[in-house]
């Protein structure tokens, strides 16, 4: 595959030394091995190779294969969620976040929009808090399958909206623009850079955001 092919795809990815699975396609196997999570929505991944829509470990894997291929590859951290960082473990006080009705404990995610940590302690007032991400510092197994390129513009404007927005987003296709419906209001960062996929893999001139009430 090369840079910009829209494929669609099925992979297993594990943690290496303890053979965990953190994310997968298939549903059979969630639940066949007891990670079944009714809030995933399982099924191939549709992505553009080059483009960040999966770690980059992945990404350069798939440049390596073609269609119907399969192939098991390990991972290096700085390749999947990155080496831990010990500035991004913070110290703060209990008293703040109470303040913000949070009830800090070990194990707690805290949403911090574009990021999400972990609490790691809550020891006589202060909480040590991870902004690090769960699988940073580990190697990865990924077990990935080539299921078809993707050619036709409209399925592909889909993979573009489905990757930010879901079903929240909906394309239509006109002569030389592409029409957007939001069903909720999106950051305009978000729309910018859908814009600008859009722009770049699909030929058209404008991308317009709507929205309907």
């Amino acid at each position: 595959m090369l840079d910009g092919d829209f494929v669609e795809i099925d992979y297993v990815g594990k943690i290496k030394d303890t053979g965990e699975i953190f994310d997968l396609t298939d549903e059979k196997l969630a639940k066949e091995k007891g990670i079944y999570n009714e809030k995933v929505k399982y099924g191939p991944a549709k992505i553009i190779v080059g483009e960040n829509f999966v770690v980059k470990g992945l990404d350069k894997l798939l440049k390596k294969m073609k269609v119907n291929e399969e192939k098991v590859e390990t991972i290096k951290p700085e390749d999947g969620f990155g080496n831990r960082d010990a500035k991004l473990v913070k110290v703060v006080s209990e008293i703040e976040l109470k303040k913000q009705k949070i009830t800090p404990f070990p194990g707690m995610v805290l949403d911090f929009g574009d990021v999400k940590a972990r609490v790691q302690s809550v020891n006589s007032g202060r909480v040590r808090i991870d902004f690090n991400h769960p699988l940073a510092g580990r190697e990865l197994e990924y077990k990935v399958k080539i299921n078809r390129k993707i050619e036709d513009k409209e399925e592909k404007a889909k993979v573009i909206t489905e990757f930010f927005g879901g079903k929240d987003l909906i394309p239509k296709i006109m002569e030389n623009k592409i029409e957007i419906e939001e069903k909720k209001e999106f950051p305009e960062k978000i729309k910018k850079k859908i814009a600008e996929l859009m722009k770049k893999y699909l030929s058209v001139e404008k991308v317009d955001f709507v929205r309907s009430f």
